[in-house]
């Protein structure tokens, strides 16, 4: 455990309080959670920073890294659902594509290596645009704010498919042309 993996992991410390501020909001819970959030948010930046920093770049980093940070965008959606802020299909595709990647990432047998890869720039777009949008949706503004909080959640939305769907293209190539070679080596007849 190096010093940016505790980084990581104390990002999961503001959930908790996270949650119980959202359970029953009020103006200044709402404020304080939007100060927890943008501030557990901003460790992201920090651990990366230190990882190459300090050298300590690591496969358990690669991995802790990405699933903390789908936590705490996941966590505050869900009372913002009970809330009736956002749809809970909207958060239902935020949580299939983060599941999908999450899984496919640590699966050596899908990615064609054993390696855990890091984020690629559509990926930090998305959490950014992640970000944004829930902080909005967790501050209290005025009611002509929330068309554009809620425009905000759906870009998120709409980001969150596309760097999934630029994360897997190149590997479901990768496999479908591994597929066609065994298939076609297979049904070649044996010369022999």
């Amino acid at each position: 455990m190096s010093l940016p993996n505790w980084v990581t992991l104390s990002r999961l410390l503001a959930l908790p309080v996270l949650l119980f501020c959202l359970e029953n909001p009020t103006p200044d819970t709402r404020w304080l959670s939007v100060g927890i959030f943008l501030v557990a948010a901003m460790t992201d930046w920090v651990d990366g920073y230190l990882a190459r920093r300090l050298n300590q770049i690591t496969e358990l980093g690669k991995f802790l890294d990405p699933l903390v940070d789908k936590l705490l965008i996941l966590a505050p959606l869900l009372p913002l659902i009970k809330l009736e802020q956002v749809p809970a299909w909207g958060v239902f595709l935020i949580l299939a594509r983060e599941l999908t990647i999450a899984g496919w990432r640590v699966t050596p047998s899908l990615t064609g290596t054993t390696a855990i890869t890091g984020a690629n720039f559509w990926g930090k777009l998305k959490t950014v645009s992640q970000i944004a949008a829930i902080a909005l949706l967790i501050a209290p503004l005025p009611v002509h704010w929330q068309l554009l909080s809620l425009s905000a959640f759906w870009v998120a939305v709409a980001l969150t498919l596309i760097s999934g769907a630029i994360y897997l293209l190149p590997v479901t190539d990768k496999i479908s042309s591994s597929v066609e070679k065994s298939t076609s080596a297979a049904s070649r007849p044996d010369t022999r």
